[in-house]
Formats: C-alpha cells, sequence, structure tokens
C-alpha cells in the first residue's frame, strides 16, 4: 500500500503500485502506521515527503469499496480515516511536504493539502475537487480546511464550485501550489531539495508543530469536530 524510506533525516512516504491510489481503511490505515513510525523517529532536522507511485497522487476515496457494502457506514469509515491521518499530518513535528506527481482528486487533494507545502508535476495531472460532478456533497471540514489553506474565494469556486480540473500552472497562478516542476522525477527532487533545506534550520519539532496549529486552528476544529461528523452522516449521501 506504501512504503516509508528514510533519507539522512528525511522521510519520504509513497504510494506504492499504479493503481490509483484510492483512500479506502487498508491504505488509510497504512499511512497512518508510517506516520507513527515517523513521530516515533523524529529529529530536529527531521521533514515529511509523500508522493506516489503511477499517473494518481490519489483518485480519492474508494468509491466501489463504499458501494460494495452499507454505502453511508463505509463513507463514514473513510472519512473518519481521513481526518485521523490530516490530524496526524497537522500535528507532526515537523515541515511537510507533498510532492504531487499524477491526478489528486476530491480526498486525494485533502490528503496533499494537509501538508504545509503542496509541489506538483507540470507535464500531466491534475487537482480535481469532483464531488459536484459525482453527486457528492462537499464535506465542511474539506471546505475550512481549503479556505484556510488556499484563501482565495476565486480559487475555491473555481475548484469546488465548477469541479474544474486544475492543472499545475492553473494551480500556481490560483495560490493552491507552491510550485511545479517538468516531471515526476523532477517534483521529488524538488521536495527533496525543499525538505534538506528546511531541515537546516533544526526548528524545534513540538515548536513547529504547535505554531502549524496556530496558524490553522480554525481548519484543526473542523477537521477534529465529532459533532460534525454525526450531522454528516445523515445528510451527505
Amino acid at each position: 500500500m506504501c512504503t516509508l524510506e528514510k533519507r539522512g533525516s528525511i522521510f519520504i512516504l509513497t504510494l506504492t503500485g499504479d493503481g490509483e491510489h484510492r483512500l479506502n481503511p487498508n491504505l488509510l490505515n497504512s499511512i497512518r502506521s508510517s506516520l507513527r513510525r515517523v513521530r516515533q523517529e523524529a529529529a530536529a532536522s527531521s521533514a515529511l515527503i509523500t508522493t506516489a507511485h503511477g499517473k494518481f497522487f490519489s483518485n480519492g476515496y474508494d468509491l466501489a469499496w463504499a458501494q460494495s457494502g452499507s454505502k453511508l457506514e463505509r463513507f463514514t469509515l473513510m472519512d473518519d480515516l481521513l481526518r485521523s491521518v490530516v490530524s496526524d499530518l497537522l500535528s507532526l513535528p515537523m515541515p511537510t511536504i507533498a510532492a504531487v506527481t499524477g491526478h489528486a482528486s476530491a480526498a486525494g487533494y485533502a490528503l496533499a493539502v494537509a501538508h504545509d507545502y503542496v509541489l506538483m508535476r507540470r507535464d500531466r495531472g491534475f487537482i480535481y475537487l469532483s464531488e459536484l460532478d459525482v453527486n457528492i456533497v462537499v464535506p465542511a471540514w474539506f471546505v475550512a480546511f481549503f479556505c484556510a489553506k488556499v484563501g482565495s474565494p476565486a480559487a475555491l469556486r473555481r475548484m469546488i464550485m465548477t469541479a474544474a480540473k486544475v492543472t499545475a500552472e492553473e494551480a500556481l497562478r490560483l495560490g493552491v501550489v507552491d510550485s511545479a516542476h517538468a516531471s515526476a522525477a523532477e517534483t521529488v527532487a524538488a521536495a527533496v531539495e525543499l525538505a534538506t533545506d528546511l531541515g537546516k534550520r533544526k526548528w524545534e519539532g513540538e515548536v513547529y508543530a504547535q505554531n502549524r496549529k496556530r496558524v490553522l486552528g480554525g481548519a484543526i476544529n473542523a477537521v477534529e469536530d465529532t459533532s460534525q461528523r454525526r450531522a454528516e452522516r445523515t445528510s451527505r449521501l
């Protein structure tokens, strides 16, 4: 499902294989397990990069898995697990970077934007908040999170209210990603360079994590709001 490599003080979490990296309980639990190891082995110069093999960074929730059983219960489980992954990332005591080397759709983009920095390949792939096209109401915590991380009303309207497939060049113009690169390999290389530069600062990890929480306090509250989760169980589908 995923691998965790350590290069010096840099951790590289890779979603493996040539599939769509759909976010089902198996993959989400595997990511959480890797993040626990990252937290245990963190040092002052550590940084995390998350990337993926193949055409997709992540194509969102595993809809086929959800529809093969109790749809509401399975969507709720995936949503709860993704919130847990996002919460883990937001509390991680180090800089985090998403190297988006393929399509990032819906919940797959939420996974990417949970990182401090988002780098994207220019030659292939797009960001796509597909909920409108598949008749799913965008979870409120997604919106709160995107508002905190993206900020531009025009960008949010373009992505959420038109379900646009946003390329790296447009994402850069909209301020949705931090940089765009010529290929998957160059995107990962740029992420490693950024992680190395950030690691040289040797920030105290817990201070870094607490400052992140101060900046993203409202979004973090939305991610962790259990009463909101219960309300969405009956209103989303």
